[in-house]
């Protein structure tokens, strides 16, 4: 149902439990950056809200760096969501779903042909669950109309709303195995809270609501040749306002110049695995990780592609233009009006007691502009696969990128000894204008087999997460670089296709502070890669038996310079392992069709111990494997109904990390799907 749900399925792929709740998503050690690698159509699509599926054809993971196609970010790779298109007939196709968690959803896809050469396609979402107190409450409208299909000038119009009103489960701390005074020692390892993965110990009012509305013009021309114009416009407007925040183990606190105990029901010490209960009490953070967003995105990109013949050698060229206007704001809501207090802590949540009720009224927090970003870029490529032999072929790349990007902060204070509420305090600017390449060697001896060796390079800029501060202001962009060597083969006349390709992926020059002048200046002065082996198979053994497989194998994620003044061999100083980078990871999934009536599927998922960002002392999330069942009768070509297991043996395991919390993945699951088609 959501694209991070899909994405589990892809070997490779970790996640960060992000603070502000989007998809910080990592692929060969590297994030994929919130601002730079999530793409709809190939359109830039900003981190600010959890995707749904319901408008998408297909989700299409790209490895490898491709700063020269998609300009900044992409060291890992690219995620790109490919919308569902209006086509020349009618038919429609409605889903309704019942699940665990009083999960209730419904789709629409109504294509309608409207002429000869135009369709207009609707596609519709409700979901509604209490999910065991994280809620999910969004629904969805995507509409577009193509004109022109199959002529040489067609056009396609297209609108997208999301809106979500869900929960949002910051997830549980990490728990030291034993007691004592060496409790972050690599020494006493953490381990997961051996809770039930449906608990949820947010507050009862902790949200998560965010919106994506977009509008998209589309324009592809064919030339009398082989040319294609290919021309997209998109306007987007986000927005995000989060009420939620971590839980950490209660410990009875102090005042140092007082004395005065400001919890004494909690106790003198966190638990170990050996002391914890259900009576153990936790605290949830009184103003959380709130956050209060919204963006003003403008997107315009125009490419152009054609084959031909020169100087004896046949040519597939490639090149374009893109153009972005990025406007950020960020909005403080920590103060409160006189007297007014937001207590999330009484009574004390417990581990005994999820869900347990517990409110404030938001609405009362006083929002203030703190913070507004206004960034522009262009980028200018061009790429040519040239054939110089019946077998063998060359491709050659080059970008140029110019971002430039504005930073201000604003007083959030009430007090009068600050400037005025909404005076600029502060105001940072930053110009880049980096290159990028690619370049390739590709041998095609048949149709069913390309064998091919690449590099590519890329660069994240300093504004990356709409913001600059003194640091960052000065420091220009990082810089990565990726080497694969791989195969493609078609197996079984066609019906099965498989992927193999050995990978190097190198960080050149990573962003830290500057020990010397820490409050000023970061430095390029960091340096980490990854290395293995990817294999991917999906298709058709026999007509009735289908399989999709997925591995990664990446033995080396290491750092090879650290942050200066770190420690070699702890946390992220040199010789240390990358975070949430597991060496082994892979899904296999196989569905066959035992009549023309009834499928039966099963999967299993792995991923091997991990750590989570700045790998702290002793903390791994342990391997886990877990598996999933599928079972689809068809009462007849028009009307089916699916059953999926998800997490069978309802397996306790972290799936997004972070340095002081896990967020557990999703529990033992039962969906049922009616889909009728007409």
């Amino acid at each position: 149902d959501t694209v991070k749900e899909a994405l589990h399925y892809t070997a490779g792929i970790t996640f960060q439990a992000a603070e502000g709740g989007e998809e910080d998503i990592r692929l060969r050690g590297f994030s994929l950056a919130t601002t730079g690698d999530i793409f709809v159509d190939g359109l830039r699509d900003p981190a600010f809200y959890e995707r749904d599926t319901f408008s998408f054809d297909r989700v299409e993971l790209l490895r490898g760096s491709a700063s020269m196609l998609f300009g900044r970010g992409s060291t890992g790779g690219v995620v790109n969501q490919v919308s569902k298109v209006p086509l020349l007939t009618n038919v429609s196709e409605v889903s309704f779903t019942a699940g665990s968690g009083n999960y209730l959803r419904s789709t629409g896809d109504f294509n309608i042909k409207t002429g000869e050469t135009s369709a207009l396609r609707i596609n519709t979402m409700i979901t509604d669950a209490d999910n065991y107190g994280n809620k999910i409450d969004k629904y969805g409208l995507a509409p577009s109309l193509r004109l022109g299909i199959g002529t040489p000038d067609e056009f396609t119009f297209s609108l997208y709303a999301l809106d979500n009103r869900n929960g949002l489960n910051y997830g549980m701390p990490w728990l030291r195995k034993y007691d004592g005074a060496a409790a972050t020692s690599p020494a006493n390892p953490g381990v997961l809270i051996p809770v039930s993965p449906k608990n949820y110990y947010g507050a009862a009012s902790d949200y998560n609501a965010s919106s994506a509305e977009l509008a998209t013009f589309d324009h592809v021309h064919r030339f009398a040749g082989s040319g294609r114009l290919h021309s997209s416009v998109r306007y987007g407007y986000y927005d995000r306002d989060q009420r939620s925040g971590t839980n950490r183990f209660c410990v009875r606190s102090q005042n140092a110049q007082t004395g005065v105990v400001t919890n004494p029901d909690c106790p003198t010490t966190q638990p170990s695995l050996a002391t914890i209960n259900g009576a153990t009490p936790l605290v949830r953070a009184a103003n959380g990780n709130n956050k209060v967003q919204n963006m003003r995105t403008t997107y315009a990109q125009s490419d152009y592609g054609n084959q031909f013949d020169w100087l004896s050698v046949r040519h597939d060229l490639l090149g374009g233009i893109d153009l972005a206007h990025e406007k950020f704001k960020g909005f403080n809501v920590a103060a409160l009006p006189p007297g007014v207090v937001l207590d999330k802590n009484t009574p004390r949540v417990t581990l005994g007691n999820p869900n347990d009720g517990t409110s404030v009224d938001e609405s009362k927090r006083i929002r203030r502009l703190a913070s507004d970003f206004d960034a522009k870029s262009v980028g200018v490529f061009v790429q040519d696969l040239i054939q110089i032999a019946p077998a063998w072929k060359i491709l050659a790349g080059l970008r140029w990128d110019h971002f430039e990007g504005t930073y201000r902060t604003f007083s959030t204070a009430a007090s009068t000894a600050v400037p005025v509420i909404g005076t600029e305090t502060a105001s940072r600017s930053r110009t880049d204008s980096p290159w990028s390449k690619r370049a390739g060697l590709i041998y095609q001896p048949t149709d069913y087999a390309s064998f091919h060796f690449s590099y590519g390079t890329s660069f994240n800029t300093s504004g990356d997460t709409y913001q600059y501060d003194n640091q960052t202001v000065n420091t220009p962009p990082e810089s990565s670089q990726n080497l694969e060597l791989g195969a493609k083969l078609d197996l079984l006349d066609g019906r099965l296709s498989t992927r193999v390709a050995a990978f190097r992926s190198t960080k050149l020059n990573e962003r830290n502070r500057d020990p010397d002048s820490a409050a000023e200046q970061n430095l390029l002065s960091g340096k980490r890669h990854s290395a293995g082996i990817e294999l991917d198979l999906a298709g058709r053994i026999t007509p009735n038996w289908e399989v999709y497989g997925s591995y990664a194998w990446t033995p080396i994620a290491k750092i090879d310079i650290g942050a200066p003044g770190s420690t070699p061999g702890v946390g992220e100083g040199e010789g240390t392992r990358s975070a949430l980078t597991p060496r082994h990871s892979g899904t296999i999934w196989s569905t066959y069709q035992l009549t023309p009536e009834l499928r039966l599927g099963a999967g299993v998922n792995a991923r091997s111990s991990q750590t989570p960002n700045r790998n702290p002392a002793g903390i791994v999330a342990p391997r886990f494997v877990t598996a999933d069942l599928l079972a689809e009768y068809a009462f007849n070509p028009m009307v089916a109904l699916k059953l999926n297991l998800i997490n069978v043996a309802n397996k306790l395991y972290a799936d997004s990390l972070y340095t002081g919390h896990y967020i557990p993945g999703q529990a033992r699951t039962v969906y049922a799907t009616l889909t009728a088609r007409f």
